[in-house]
């Protein structure tokens, strides 16, 4: 498996994430891992436990952002940071999954992310490429 590299843009007052892949799942991975690499160094966390779950949305920039959210509610549920994903979509079911530990005083907490919004949001298929990106509120 190919190593994700987190990618940002600039924003006044939160952050800008983009997730990029060949296909649109890759592209929400990526956007995952942008969002928690926030908050640690993901190299440092250990996909010990898994996280399943599924939610429906056709519209695909919705999907992002409900994909990004319950990935953090999750998390904060849980007491995790999570460090690998996977999502699959079937039609307007998406099938997900967040592999990652508890946090512990080993991991470096970065900056806390509160959640993704519709700010800039936009997925979109460029060439072969897909890029999906929001803002997520610091």
């Amino acid at each position: 498996m190919q190593k994700m590299i987190p990618l940002y843009f600039e924003h006044d007052a939160d952050v800008g994430i983009i997730g990029r892949g060949s296909t649109i799942e890759q592209a929400f991975e990526a956007a995952a891992q942008a969002v928690f690499a926030i908050m640690t160094d993901l190299d440092t966390v250990q996909p010990d436990t898994s996280v399943v779950f599924e939610f429906e949305e056709d519209d695909l920039e919705l999907a992002l952002v409900t994909w990004l959210n319950l990935l953090l509610g999750k998390a904060r549920e849980l007491g995790m940071v999570f460090c690998r994903f996977r999502i699959h979509r079937q039609g307007n079911l998406w099938h997900a999954e967040a592999l990652g530990e508890k946090w512990h005083a080993d991991l470096e907490r970065g900056v806390e992310v509160k959640g993704a919004t519709l700010t800039m949001l936009s997925v979109k298929q460029t060439g072969a490429m897909w890029e999906a990106r929001c803002v997520v509120d610091v």
